[in-house]
């Protein structure tokens, strides 16, 4: 099965399945003489594992603890690649049994048995959110090398669950306003109605989706190349390569539909504080021609609801024949608050690899 890669300069191969021995990763390609513990990827996995409360549908129990097996020497990164693993501890197979020969509705039941032939039935294999450790565990290296190193920093956040829509402004997003609540909306008014919402899906047995700001401060300019390389298109490739992603969009994204040029273009000034030239606005959010602007780089990624639910739904078997199924497992209710750290580990995975790629260039 190819595609388990992700980058070129910074590069990460994942392995591993929701129901297997362990989920791992191979990070390749992060500079030497960088400071790495354990505990320092460990932080950013506890942000990942299921929460607390309704919240929480998902009652998987993993720790979820993070081992370093190479690539680090003393506590410093030596330059050869970086071995992560993470037991899994808590899989459940018989939960999967009564689904082993149906197909879900919106899973990816179908499309493996179809493609392969055969499918990973318990747990849903490599098609699970678990596998989403890996980029976590990766994402957590990139992360502090580029905050150290650069001050760069990642700030995604729940925006928006079912119809309910934060108000809050991206620019004054902080990490500790984030992690405020359970849901990681830090509108606590909105936050207060998302919870109700989730409540009410949950006893329905039910799912519901959302949106994720992304949110990454202080990027260099000139990170990115003009053509295929963009920098959206990575972003926008890495935020599409997550579970249940379905949309994607940079700055004032689909709005720019419906404005004029004069509109959207972002003016050109020179900042009287420091002399540099930089855009008025920032309704390219953070990018032009595919590079960085210096700008605060914003997006959105709209997840569905999970698939897998407890409600019942009409479907068919493998040999073709029609039932009823109804979902047994342990499953979100709502994703979007766990997927906040996936989404900050996908941009910091991009940003990485095209911090070294620009390095090399543009010596």
């Amino acid at each position: 099965m190819p595609g388990n890669s992700f980058g070129q300069l910074f590069k990460i191969t994942t392995a591993g399945e929701s129901h297997g021995g362990a989920i791992g990763v191979i990070v390749d390609g992060c500079p030497p003489g960088f400071a790495l513990s354990e505990a320092d990827i460990q932080i950013e996995l506890d942000r990942r594992k299921p929460g607390e409360g309704s919240v929480a549908a998902s009652a998987r129990a993993e720790s979820d603890t993070i081992h370093i097996l190479s690539g680090v020497s003393d506590g410093v990164t030596i330059g050869t690649p970086i071995l992560l693993l993470a037991y899994n501890q808590d899989a459940r197979s018989e939960d999967y049994e009564k689904m082993k020969n149906v197909f879900r509705p919106g899973h990816a039941d179908f499309t493996y048995e179809k493609k392969y032939g055969r499918r990973q039935w318990r747990g849903g294999g490599r098609g699970s959110a678990r596998e989403t450790l890996a980029r976590v565990a990766a994402g957590a290296i990139a992360q502090k090398y580029l905050y150290e190193k650069l001050g760069i920093e990642f700030v995604s956040y729940v925006e928006q669950i079912g119809g309910i829509v934060s108000s809050a402004d991206f620019n004054l997003v902080t990490r500790a306003d984030i992690e405020k609540n359970i849901l990681r909306c830090p509108d606590e008014i909105s936050a207060g109605k998302m919870l109700a919402l989730v409540e009410e899906v949950r006893r329905d047995k039910d799912s519901i989706g959302g949106i994720i700001r992304g949110v990454i401060r202080n990027v260099p300019i000139g990170l990115g190349e003009p053509v295929f390389d963009k920098l959206p298109a990575d972003l926008g490739k890495a935020m599409l390569s997550i579970n249940a992603v379905k949309g994607f969009e940079i700055g004032l994204g689909f709005n720019c539909a419906q404005m004029r040029g004069s509109e959207h273009n972002d003016e050109f000034v020179v900042d009287k504080k420091t002399g540099q030239t930089r855009p008025k606005t920032n309704n390219a959010g953070g990018t032009l021609g595919g590079i960085s602007s210096g700008e605060t780089i914003y997006f959105r990624v709209a997840f569905k609801p999970v698939s897998t639910i407890g409600k019942k739904q009409k479907t068919v078997t493998i040999d073709g024949e029609a039932v009823d199924l109804e979902a047994t497992g342990r499953h979100d209710s709502c994703v979007l608050p766990r997927a906040v750290p996936i989404v900050d580990a996908m941009g910091a995975l991009v940003i990485m690899d095209h911090y070294l790629r620009n390095k090399t260039q543009n010596i």
